[in-house]
């Protein structure tokens, strides 16, 4: 296997994976801290860190921090999850230490510059409106909130407009030192790498990063219920949800095939059901969002105002009805997309250091593809139906939707219909 890992003394882990036939490289730095980590007060900071790390440290200026990537042909990004941040770029082989130095440098070295946070802020609050204008997008921010309200995971990435305008550079420090710790922090290369090379570089740039692991997050709890909101828009976008499963739950993978079977793509059941025989929406999909301690399980459409109670009456009685009759051509059809899936990431250095850096996040350890496609083989009809029946076995569903009011009105009873069936 050409996947090697090193854990160094400071507890940060380096994993590599070289692909000889490539000559560039995808590497990053995943943080295992995300808006999870957040206290009250601290809402949508992890957002804005992660956009301050690229503006300007003691060695560099914004504006060289790209440069110099982007100079030798490389690419630099970032991204903020729930659970996660990850700083990545991609770069030819021989740029892999240059790559290695600035990532390091913008979260060694930030300087948190007033003017440059000031504008950022202001960047944020117009990302933070795009949001609300984006329906399709709301709607999933709603629907988190819902779920798991007055707590760290219902709230939105981005923050609010008044949380992300307080902050100064001590509460971006404070939050930098409390979480960005090298036992929570993995630095993942693929592609035209020397694992060697790779490790002895993260142990020089990466030394500023010690002490214990940071402190858990507040556990989840799912607890549902509505959020409505009457909009001038043209459909009704509505997404209901349900308590799913944790990353690591032994009947994860029976519940991505039954999510799959439901809602995964043309050939399923909602597609077909709803879209193709009685056309109440041009798309409507099932979705399964694990994290370490729960998961959402959900189902999302946009459709005409007198369309809303007959389309979620249907999704809801097909959800039912999968969880009693999936047959064996549905489980083998929705266990090859997650195999197909699964090893595509194989082919592509950015997805396989993804792959592989959330794999050291969730489970300690690289999951051998083996492993995995054997996780996948051992699901069978019986269960992935238990899966489904145990699902909506779970307590009280969350249900947001936004759009024009009269579409909003059969959405309570839904959530009474679920409720009862629950119970």
């Amino acid at each position: 296997m050409s996947v090697e890992v090193t854990r160094l003394p400071s507890g940060l882990t380096v994993i590599t994976d070289s692909m000889p036939h490539l000559q560039t490289a995808s590497l990053g730095v995943w943080v295992g801290s995300g808006s999870r980590d957040e206290e009250p007060n601290e809402h949508g900071i992890s957002h804005l860190l992660e956009h301050m790390a690229f503006k300007g440290t003691k060695r560099r200026s914004a504006r060289q921090i790209v440069e110099e990537i982007e100079q030798v042909g490389g690419d630099l990004n970032a991204a903020t999850s729930s659970e996660t941040t990850a700083y990545f770029a991609g770069v030819l082989k021989t740029d892999v230490p240059l790559a290695l130095d600035v990532l390091s440098d913008i979260l060694a070295n930030p300087t948190f510059d007033p003017a440059e946070l000031k504008r950022e802020q202001n960047v944020i609050v117009q990302e933070i409106g795009a949001a609300d204008d984006n329906p399709d997008d709301l709607v999933f921010d709603y629907l988190q909130t819902t779920a798991f309200p007055n707590q760290p995971l219902g709230r939105a990435i981005l923050g609010t407009r008044e949380t992300v305008c307080s902050f100064k550079d001590e509460n971006l420090r404070g939050y930098l030192a409390r979480n960005y710790r090298a036992p929570d922090m993995v630095v993942a290369a693929t592609g035209a790498v020397d694992h060697v090379l790779v490790v002895a570089e993260a142990e020089r740039r990466f030394g500023h990063f010690s002490g214990p692991a940071a402190p858990l997050p507040q556990p989840a709890s799912f607890v549902g219920g509505i959020k409505l909101e009457a909009r001038d828009l043209e459909q009704v976008h509505i997404a209901l949800a349900l308590e799913g499963l944790a990353q690591k739950h032994i009947d994860y993978f029976n519940l991505q095939v039954f999510t799959i079977i439901l809602g995964g793509g043309m050939s399923s059941r909602l597609f077909q059901e709803v879209r193709e025989k009685r056309g109440l929406c041009y798309s409507i999909s099932a979705f399964h969002a694990p994290y370490s301690d729960t998961g959402m399980f959900g189902i999302y459409a946009g459709t005409d105002a007198g369309d809303v109670k007959e389309l979620m009456n249907v999704a809801v009685d097909e959800t039912a009805a999968a969880a009693a009759n999936i047959t064996e051509a549905e489980v083998n059809r929705a266990k090859a997309q997650i195999k197909v899936s699964l090893l595509m990431a194989l082919e592509s250095s950015g997805a396989r250091a993804r792959q592989l850096a959330n794999q050291i996040l969730i489970y300690g350890r690289p999951l051998p593809v083996e492993e995995m496609v054997a996780r996948i083989e051992k699901v069978t009809v019986e269960s992935t139906r238990a899966a489904g029946t145990a699902l909506m076995a779970r307590a009280r569903p969350a249900i947001a939707a936004l759009g024009p009011s009269k579409g909003l009105e059969g959405a309570a009873s839904i959530v009474e219909s679920l409720t009862r069936r629950a119970a």
